[in-house]
């Protein structure tokens, strides 16, 4: 606790009050205690750098002029060293320091063909006896000095007193946006990007801070792999039920591997539809390549009617197929769709399941 104390200087008397009790004083007046302190020492030296300009020469005794100009340095030196102690032990009771924070994680929770769905983990940390407020978070997504995405979050909360938080900023990008300002930005490419982040923090004592903050990657522009329905090759054939295996080829045009893990689709064979099936196994697509797989499927060829001697006679069957593929990638799973309409594709029989096979295995 400081007592008040008075001090005389140039016949100015300067009474520090009982202005400031640290067990006791409420943390919101924490600022103005410290503006007074400044506004105290301001006001200490500005009297004592005019009590050190010289005076004019009188007729005195040297000695006593020298006495006396020994006495004031020397009270001067105590003020001044009194006051740097108030100063420490404030600074030493508040504690008031710098906040800091630093980009802890990246995620993408959500990506497709029309958008990308970006979270920022930021972690901040609060040295101070009191809560700060998060007044503002600005952010900027750039790549290659162009700028893809912008825009500013107010009130983004508060941060606990000597407490550390994540705060997660979410971020979305329009692909079309992005394609329509640049077009040399293609579908399947993987871009660079660079994230700046401005974190605007009120602290009492050092007043509004801005904390900046910087993290680089990388973020695809996804685009639908091909199908291709090859050939349907018949496992065992009935008017009732027929097992088939549908042979796919998927052409990945993207600039990153696809894990494919789930398959949703339906084929419609003449326009009679087939239904669909399950992936019974994962499968793995090169970037830029094609993969083959095998689906089984089983249906009645009876709901055909005429249309199925035309598919076992004819050299080619029509075929539309429609879905959706889920698959991993290295920017995490995505759901893309698939489609083909107006295709052709063979219908093959195992041997033994009929007649006419040679003409099947000569188109192979």
């Amino acid at each position: 606790m400081i007592e008040s104390a008075t001090f005389p200087i140039n016949q100015t008397t300067i009474k520090a009050h009982r202005f400031f009790r640290i067990s006791s004083t409420p943390l919101y007046s924490l600022r103005s205690l410290s503006r007074s302190l400044l506004l105290l020492r301001f006001s200490l030296f500005s009297s004592m750098s005019s009590s050190d300009k010289p005076e004019e020469v009188v007729e005195r005794d040297a000695k006593e002029k020298d006495d006396k100009n020994e006495e004031k340095g020397g009270f001067i030196e105590k003020v001044k060293d009194f006051i740097h102690d108030i100063g420490e032990k404030i600074e030493e009771a508040i504690g008031f320091g710098k906040p800091t924070a630093d980009v802890t994680g990246i995620h993408i929770p959500k990506i497709n063909l029309e958008r990308a769905d970006i979270v920022i983990d930021v972690l901040v940390t609060n040295p101070n006896p009191i809560p700060i407020p998060l007044v503002d978070i600005d952010y900027l997504i750039e790549s290659d000095g162009r700028k893809l995405v912008s825009g500013l979050i107010p009130d983004a909360g508060t941060i606990n007193a000597h407490g550390s938080e994540t705060v997660k900023i979410p971020v979305s990008l329009i692909y079309d946006d992005i394609k329509n300002t640049y077009s040399d930005i293609k579908p399947g490419s993987i871009i660079p990007y660079k994230i700046k982040v401005n974190l605007i923090v009120d602290v009492p004592v050092f007043g509004r801070l801005t904390l900046p903050l910087e993290k680089t990657g990388e973020i695809p522009i996804p685009y639908k792999p091909d199908i291709d329905l090859d050939k349907i090759q018949f496992q065992s054939f009935s008017f009732e039920e027929t097992v088939a295996v549908l042979h796919l080829k998927l052409d990945n045009k993207n600039d990153f591997d696809l894990g494919l893990n789930g398959l949703d689709y339906e084929v419609w064979l003449t326009d009679v539809s087939i239904g669909g099936a399950e992936l019974s196994k994962s499968a793995k697509i090169e970037k830029n390549g094609i993969s083959c797989i095998e689906l089984p499927i089983t249906f009645r060829p009876r709901e055909f009617g005429s249309a199925l001697w035309a598919m076992i006679r004819g050299k080619g069957t029509g075929y539309t197929m429609k879905g959706n593929i889920d698959v991993d990638t290295p920017f995490g799973a995505m759901k893309l769709p698939i489609s083909r309409e107006g295709g052709t594709t063979r219908l093959k029989k195992d041997k033994g399941v009929g007649e006419d096979d040679d003409d099947d295995d000569d188109e192979d």
